[in-house]
């Protein structure tokens, strides 16, 4: 990168930690550290939500998934705004009146102290997981950028961040939050029409939707079921209301957004704007990766996006790499040819535009083969690499064709957003293995300065977990795919404690405390003979708790179940 992008890369990552870091100040109280003082108005609350949810996966990886997949992955939300509803008629209102700082407070009160621990394990497991994949995904860009060993750049990367989140807690969270998520958004939103106009030969926004379409990119909907198909408006529905029931719902990274809000009012509203909102946030940044298709469909896109993996396999490989890299210049030479010869073919509404149509999709099969070979030989060269490029498409765009300065603020963009997701994660970890675990086993009550002590321990001990994590993120593809994949393998046992919780008043903590711990199985089992696709996961796993609760019902009556 030039001195001007270096110079607006750490301007803007050194203006968020010290804001950060001023703006919490003070701390004086677990209140304060983990809950912002219940302060929090609505729309600090949306973005808070938002923000968490969407980290430098969502912008890195997404554009990627739609590049290489479609826009199908974004049926995968469209069970969202129906989850929001659910919650703020039932979640929200509970947690509000006990004043919990933890979702899972509320199942010592119901069930009891194992079913509580034990769901928190589930969720810190899941979590702890999750945020080590995100702290890996900017450490991609610098070890991209500055050629430093990605574990390296993971240290640095979770260690900055770690900064501010275990200074300032809920407060610098929240405040932070709404100033990377206006930078972000404004960003993302300046790169897609820097993307429109570097297109070559002045192709235009119609021209281009028009290659990705007839590319398959612009698959939004697919309404074929099948079990096994990741992303179909079925999928999308059911097991993604049941995803995101789970992780707005009983997820505490989520929780603990809105569980700061002045009152109900301003947390639904925070909620629910956020179940209108991330649908076309989502639908516009998977569209930046169906544009990118059309982008390098016009002219020569790379043999493989992640260079260091190819330079790699030039080095060992040079012969085998010498035969891919002829097959793909003949090739990029034939698909770039069909590309332009089909936009001048819709402009005179010739009759040969069809043939051209079908000559450009079977180059674009012949393309990906190429790359599916390249990326084989890569995996089985030793090289100790991600497994896809996925990942490196929109960053390899961005280094190579947008302007100077506009690099530097992009780069910078993926790490806030990064941090924006962990340190509420963090911040969601250190309350919960606090409140639900360590303090649960200490028999005595710690004062006001012991406990805020303990919480920015616990805050380090996860950032210290999570770069670790991190270390092991290397070999999980598209990054984005991976961390909703973890999510579903323990989301819905979760989501089937609360389910029971609010609605099976006769059922008490042995039962559903069995049911958890045998639907956990049944889901691990159902993913590792890849029996369904990983949306269905969270479905199986809530309804499996619930109908194990039911039969355990009939063998095991409890004493007296609390309300």
């Amino acid at each position: 990168m030039s001195t001007i992008d270096w110079t607006v890369l750490i301007f803007t990552l050194v203006a968020v930690v010290v804001y950060g870091v001023l703006i919490g100040r003070g701390q004086k109280s677990n209140e304060s550290y983990l809950k912002a003082d219940n302060k929090m108005p609505w729309y600090i609350v949306l973005i808070g939500i938002m923000a968490t949810q969407a980290s430098a996966i969502t912008f890195l990886s997404a554009p990627g998934q739609a590049y290489t997949d479609g826009m199908r992955f974004v049926q995968y939300y469209f069970g969202l705004p129906l989850a929001m509803i659910v919650i703020c008629i039932t979640f929200i209102p509970i947690f509000q009146r006990l004043n919990v700082y933890t979702a899972y407070e509320y199942l010592e009160n119901r069930f009891d102290k194992k079913t509580r621990v034990l769901t928190s394990l589930l969720f810190l497991f899941s979590r702890g997981l999750s945020t080590g994949i995100s702290i890996y995904a900017p450490s991609i860009i610098l070890s991209s950028v500055l050629n430093w060993n990605i574990y390296l750049t993971n240290v640095l990367t979770g260690g900055i961040l770690l900064i501010y989140t275990y200074i300032g807690g809920a407060k610098a969270i929240a405040h932070t939050q709404k100033l990377q998520f206006l930078i972000i958004l404004g960003t993302m939103a300046f790169a897609g029409y820097l993307l429109i106009e570097n297109m070559p030969n002045g192709i235009g926004f119609k021209d281009a939707l028009y290659l990705a379409g007839k590319s398959g990119k612009l698959n939004v909907i697919t309404t074929e079921f099948d079990w096994k198909d990741k992303y179909n408006i079925w999928s999308g529905l059911i097991g993604g209301f049941f995803l995101a029931l789970s992780y707005f719902g009983t997820d505490q990274s989520q929780v603990g957004r809105y569980i700061t809000a002045k009152d109900n009012t301003n947390a639904k509203m925070g909620l629910l704007l956020n179940g209108l909102v991330k649908i076309p946030m989502q639908f516009a940044i998977l569209l930046i990766g169906a544009l990118l298709f059309a982008f390098f469909s016009l002219k020569p896109a790379p043999i493989y996006f992640n260079e260091r993996s190819y330079q790699h396999l030039k080095e060992t490989q040079p012969e085998q790499a010498a035969v891919f890299e002829k097959e793909h210049q003949n090739l990029q030479i034939k698909f770039n040819a069909e590309s332009k010869e089909i936009l001048q073919l819709k402009e005179n509404h010739s009759p040969r535009l069809n043939k051209t149509i079908q000559d450009f999709k079977n180059t674009q099969t012949q393309v990906k083969a190429l790359h599916g070979r390249v990326e084989e030989a890569i995996n089985h060269s030793n090289y100790n690499a991600e497994k896809t490029d996925t990942n490196y498409i929109f960053l390899y765009f961005v280094k190579n064709t947008l302007p100077v300065g506009m690099i530097g603020l992009l780069f910078a963009v993926i790490f806030l957003a990064s941090w924006g997701s962990i340190s509420a994660a963090l911040n969601s970890l250190a309350a919960c293995s606090l409140k639900d675990v360590h303090l649960i086993f200490k028999k005595e009550i710690p004062d006001d300065a012991t406990e805020l002590k303990y919480s920015r321990l616990h805050t380090l001990a996860w950032g210290i977990f999570s770069i670790g994590v991190a270390m092991f993120a290397t070999q999980m593809g598209s990054l984005i795919e991976a961390v909703n994949v973890l999510g579903s393998l323990f989301y819905g046992p979760i989501l089937g404690i609360f389910l029971v919780a609010f609605y099976y008043k006769k059922i008490g903590g042995s039962n559903v405390f069995i049911a958890a711990i045998l639907s956990e199985i049944v889901v691990i089992a159902v993913y590792n003979f890849d029996i369904v696709s990983f949306l269905w996961l969270n479905v199986i796993g809530a309804a499996a708790v619930i109908i194990f609760s039911a039969i355990g019902l009939l063998f095991y009556k409890p004493k007296a179940v609390n309300s």
